[in-house]
């Protein structure tokens, strides 16, 4: 596997005190930013209430932080390989603290949604840099576990955020939510700070495209916006075919300048290139399922919320708790193997959700979400160890933003998919207990389209090659 050498600007290698100093800091942050954005769904009826906002004004509350991380992520960890790593996953969570604390005092809907927007783009460079400072940092024979945990934090942050966010809702108040993540960011920023010494970047310092970073937001936002408002929409999906085309154009442009924001070289690659596309194609294939199961377990099932709250944490459960475990085995076994029995698995717990029935019973969704729970739990952490392990020193904030970026357009994809069907089989009726025969047809369409699309996943995970080499 060739790879360019460029030198890595670090003075000596960081102590194993300073090792793990660097994963507690990359795992706070990495908890951080999933907890408080399921947090904040729980809060979202407080929110409308207090605002006397409606459906729209909400979900862009929600979709303002998406847009503007998916589109700065890129940007963001190529500046990082510039710059400095450390400078700018200081910056984006200190940045992240303020904007927090300005969403806490938000005096209206609109200003509140300009104010996401502001502190999904400073997530991104924390986003962006998290991953690519541990890479660098951890030996590489140890490389697989510390992603493990810094994956495990993000599942723990899912599993967590929704009981933290109704407990605080409720006895605080939404805005205490945002409070609170701006102490936490603030917290690791100045940690990381203060008590990291290192820097990483690249010795070969080169010029920031910044016409291409421009192109390529716009692009990004554009594409995860139109996706958005496939449904809802008409202009939704020119905008979104209209963005894929910009992002074509950008690739190809990225090919023949001299500093292009992305190295197009990466994707000759095959384990870059097939451990990313198995990533699109792992988040698009499950993002949506918390979604249709929540519909499923209480307009089909009759469960009320807070029931359906606790089935819906045994998925997330399971991943916190083998991420670790499967990321210390990437390190001695091949990463293809690993994630690809994961996606096997996730294959085998999408085929199951398509055969519920309207009188199946909540212990059969259990079972299946321990099987989807384990499957995502083997996949990511042996993939983002692939993935980090493919690229260059030097290139470590790229190949971290890449893979990021892969996942938050999967996860826009997947809900794409989902407005798409949900507007063929319900149309403009409402998703109540009169239509669960409908819902429960419109859910197994999409878990056996979901399935199917895993299994080009699968593919494309045994088809990256081999990592470790005698």
């Amino acid at each position: 596997m060739a790879r360019r050498d460029e030198p890595q600007l670090a003075p000596s290698p960081p102590t194993t005190t300073e090792t793990r100093r660097i994963l507690l800091l990359t795992s706070a942050a990495s908890f951080l930013l999933p907890c408080m954005g399921s947090a904040l769904n729980v809060a979202m009826p407080a929110i409308g209430a207090e605002f006397h906002a409606s459906a729209v004004v909400l979900n862009w509350i929600v979709g303002a932080f998406l847009v503007a991380s998916a589109a700065l992520l890129l940007p963001a960890g190529r500046l990082a390989d510039l710059v400095g790593r450390k400078r700018v996953f200081v910056a984006g969570m200190l940045g992240h603290a303020v904007t927090s604390l300005g969403c806490a005092f938000a005096p209206r809907a609109a200003s509140l949604i300009v104010l996401r927007f502001l502190q999904g783009g400073s997530a991104a460079f924390g986003f962006a840099t998290g991953m690519a400072i541990l890479t660098a940092a951890a030996p590489p024979n140890q490389r697989g576990r510390a992603l493990g945990i810094v994956n495990g934090a993000v599942y723990a942050g899912l599993t967590l955020g929704p009981v933290l966010g109704g407990a605080i809702t409720q006895h605080l108040g939404w805005r205490a939510i945002f409070l609170a993540s701006s102490l936490v960011s603030a917290a690791v920023g100045i940690g990381m700070a203060a008590g990291v010494g290192q820097e990483w970047r690249a010795a070969r310092q080169g010029r920031f495209d910044l016409p291409g970073a421009a192109v390529y937001a716009c692009c990004v936002a554009a594409l995860i916006a139109g996706l958005s408002a496939w449904r809802t929409l008409p202009a939704g999906r020119w905008l979104a075919l209209a963005a894929a085309a910009g992002l074509f154009v950008f690739l190809q442009r990225q090919a023949t300048v001299a500093e292009p924001l992305l190295d197009v070289g990466l994707f000759r690659n095959t384990i870059f290139a097939f451990s990313n596309l198995a990533a699109l194609i792992h988040y698009s294939a499950t993002f949506a399922v918390s979604f249709l199961l929540s519909l499923y377990l209480q307009v089909t099932l009759g469960l009320d919320p807070q029931r359906t709250g606790l089935v819906l944490l045994v998925q997330p459960a399971i991943m916190t708790v083998l991420s670790p475990l499967s990321g210390w085995i990437s390190d001695r076994v091949e990463p293809r193997l690993v994630a690809s029995s994961g996606m096997l698995l996730t294959l085998a717990g999408l085929l199951a959700l398509s055969t519920l029935r309207l009188d199946s019973d909540t212990a059969t969704v259990i079972a299946i979400l321990l099987v989807l729970g384990a499957g995502f739990g083997l996949f990511s952490s042996p993939n983002s160890n692939a993935v980090m392990s493919a690229v260059d020193r030097s290139q470590y904030g790229v190949g971290s933003a890449t893979l990021a970026t892969m996942r938050l357009v999967g996860q826009s994809l997947s809900l794409a998919a989902v407005a798409v069907l949900f507007a063929h089989f319900f149309g403009t009726e409402p998703i109540s207990p009169a239509h669960a025969a409908t819902l429960v047809e419109s859910n197994h369409v999409t878990f056996l389209l979901f399935a199917v699309l895993c299994a080009f996943g699968v593919a494309a995970s045994l088809a990256r090659g081999r990592m470790h080499h005698p």
